[in-house]
């Protein structure tokens, strides 16, 4: 039988030749043999033959030591970067004498992974700097700042947004340990630290502008249009409010907690020395003394209480006093280049902030329940944006007001969106951190309304009433932090001509106890007012508040010196001002006496809290001052000082001012 035709076309196979094709090499034969290969290294340089390993250093559990970590850094593998700042940690926690001798090292090997692309490697690292930069003392950590704001400015120009986010984290913690070094130039033109910063912050929200400009259109910084998230934009618009407040404290311009003060005088020399009328010694030490006068002196201006290092240079009747034209020195006008820079910054910032407390107002505000942490907190950053730019603007007398763009437009703009929800009260459960949050955001809508109401040329209208309204619930309801309180001073400055807000004030501060942490603020705050505005306030008034003074000072005993300084001072100038044979210097000899001596029904003489002041004190000599001031011979507040005096080295100053 024949071959099938299978087996023949496979026998022929076998012997045919293959051709060729063009653009092809030659194949290999089916029984070719290859016999190349491929060879791999595995490097291992802790294990190398040729290394000294010094068993004796410190190391980790896994015992690697410091030279290894720092190598370990740069390693490709991101498990591996994690795992050197984690050993990093354990190293120095457990050896923390290696902390000083390789600082340098560990600062150069942690900064370059500030950008890392690895998202695990940045949040240890951010961890690990949150532990370590509090334990380095500013004087040691302020020669590495430069090169880890180097990195983190870079950082903050990333392409990708989650590592310029991180980026802002890292400045956080940078602002707590070395603010000096981050805000250092902020507001120049030279290309330093706090520019570059500022410049990556404003390149994050899109707001960007060239400083080189003060004026002129808004420029954007970066052409890469970055959408953060409400909880980016969170980090990113809280760090540049502590950034504004550290860079605006550096530059040590209108930090006077009494500011508000500032715009009864023809200059600041002047609301300098009423500012130091009743600062207790710990805070203004003196440079001089003279002989204490029972009696103003109006020719000569011999007050030693109320001047006591400076002679003023003429009166005012028409001010009351001289309080107004105490030094004849011409006041510098015009605007600052600070003062301008910080002008155009808010500026940039207004359709930023504008635009992000319109995207929050909706669901913060609404009655539904409690808002979102994240949306009330961003709303709260705006506001305290918005507080320390125009607070820093608004309080220098040179401000521009004719301008198009004035910083007073740009406030009552955003003050209008705020006022439908003012005041802010939360709608859900109760919750303490919510409703303080809601109590610092109407602080501060009364604080830069109380700015607005300052300027002659604004009206303020309904807001006005408002915010009158919401002092005197606040007064009313007695819930007040001494934080809270302080802050609402300008609002309660920019309404006291009203009456009914000052009975509230008096009313308020009489109520206190001598211990609450709102008994002194309270205190200054209305002897300063009495003593600045004496016309607008009502002698019931004065005469209410004066006469629980005795009192506090009782209640305060040895507890609080410089309360009792205070007070003691505030008399001394309301006495040296008023009449002996007023009601409220009546009420005042009666009330005093107790300080110095207790006339007990069945126990006698029983001594008053003078006698428990320490003796180096100045309340001792201030509170004998008072008495002299009060006394008349013969009386009962003479005869009981000079008994509780028996003995003590006070005897012969008592003596010498009660003549």
């Amino acid at each position: 039988m024949p071959k099938s035709a299978k087996k023949r076309k496979d026998k022929a196979a076998d012997f045919s030749k293959a051709k060729l094709k063009l653009g092809k090499g030659k194949q290999l034969a089916s029984n070719a043999i290859d016999t190349s290969f491929k060879a791999r290294s595995i490097a291992l340089p802790s294990q190398s033959i040729t290394k000294d390993k010094d068993d004796e250093g410190p190391t980790t559990k896994r015992r690697l030591t410091f030279d290894e970590l720092v190598a370990h850094t740069k390693h490709y593998a991101a498990g591996t970067r994690k795992d050197a700042i984690l050993g990093f940690r354990e190293l120095l926690e457990s050896h923390p004498e290696l902390l000083q001798p390789s600082l340098t090292t560990l600062f150069m090997a942690c900064a370059r992974l500030i950008g890392d692309e690895d998202s695990s490697v940045r949040k240890t690292l951010l961890s690990f700097f949150s532990w370590l930069l509090p334990r380095i003392p500013k004087e040691q950590l302020a020669p590495h700042a430069p090169s880890l704001l180097l990195f983190t400015t870079s950082a903050q120009t990333h392409i990708f947004p989650e590592i310029r986010v991180d980026a802002i984290r890292f400045l956080d913690l940078l602002l707590e340990s070395a603010p000096e070094s981050v805000v250092a130039g902020w507001n120049e033109g030279s290309n330093q630290s706090g520019k570059r910063v500022l410049e990556g912050y404003l390149g994050l929200l899109s707001a960007g502008t060239k400083y080189g400009d003060s004026e002129g259109p808004l420029k954007a910084t970066s052409t890469a249009s970055v959408v953060l998230t409400a909880a980016s934009k969170l980090v990113v618009l809280k760090s540049l409010a502590t950034f504004i407040r550290k860079a605006l404290a550096s530059t040590k311009s209108n930090d006077n907690p009494r500011w508000y003060l500032a715009s009864s005088f023809d200059s600041p020399e002047a609301y300098s020395v009423f500012d130091n009328l009743l600062q207790p010694l710990s805070v203004n030490p003196p440079l001089s003394s003279r002989r204490w006068a029972e009696e103003y002196d109006d020719e000569t201006g011999n007050e030693d209480f109320v001047f006591p290092n400076q002679t003023p240079a003429s009166s005012s009747s028409a001010k009351g006093l001289y309080l107004n034209d105490l030094l004849d020195i011409p006041e510098v006008g015009g605007s600052t280049n600070n003062e301008i820079f910080i002008a155009h910054l808010a500026r940039v910032l207004h359709s930023t902030l504008v635009s992000t407390f319109l995207d929050c107002s909706p669901v913060v505000f609404s009655p539904a329940g409690n808002p979102p942490e994240t949306e009330l907190q961003l709303a709260l950053a705006v506001a305290d944006i918005s507080r320390a730019l125009y607070g820093e603007i608004l309080r220098s007398a040179s401000h521009s007001k004719g301008k198009s763009h004035s910083p007073l437009d740009d406030l009552s703009t955003l003050l209008g969106h705020m006022a439908p929800f003012f005041p802010f009260t939360p709608s859900g459960r109760r919750d303490i951190k919510i409703e303080q949050a809601f109590q610092e955001l109407n602080i501060i809508y009364c604080e830069l309304s109380s700015l607005i109401a300052s300027d002659i040329h604004s009206e303020g209208g309904s807001r006005d009433e408002a915010v009158r309204g919401y002092v005197l619930d606040a007064l009313d309801a007695g819930k007040l932090t001494s934080a809270a309180y302080t802050s609402l001073l300008p609002t309660i400055w920019s309404l006291i001509r009203s009456g009914d807000v000052l009975d509230a004030v008096v009313t308020h501060a009489i109520s206190l106890s001598a211990k609450s942490a709102l008994k002194r603020p309270a205190t200054e705050f209305l002897t300063r007012l009495i003593l600045l505005e004496r016309k607008h306030v009502s002698p019931s008034t004065l005469e209410i508040f004066v006469g629980e003074l005795p009192k506090t000072l009782w209640e305060l005993g040895s507890g609080n010196l410089d309360l009792s300084e205070i007070i003691l001072r505030f008399l001394l100038r309301v006495l040296q001002r008023g009449t002996k044979g007023s009601k409220t210097v009546t009420s005042l000899r009666t009330r005093f006496m107790p300080y110095f001596v207790i006339l007990h029904a069945s126990r006698g003489s029983i001594p008053g809290p003078y006698t428990k002041l320490p003796p180096s004190s100045i309340v001792r000599r201030l509170a004998l001052e008072v008495a002299a001031t009060l006394v008349v011979p013969g009386d009962a507040l003479s005869g009981a000082i000079s008994s509780t005096l028996i003995g003590s080295t006070e005897g012969e100053y008592w003596a010498s001012v009660s003549r």
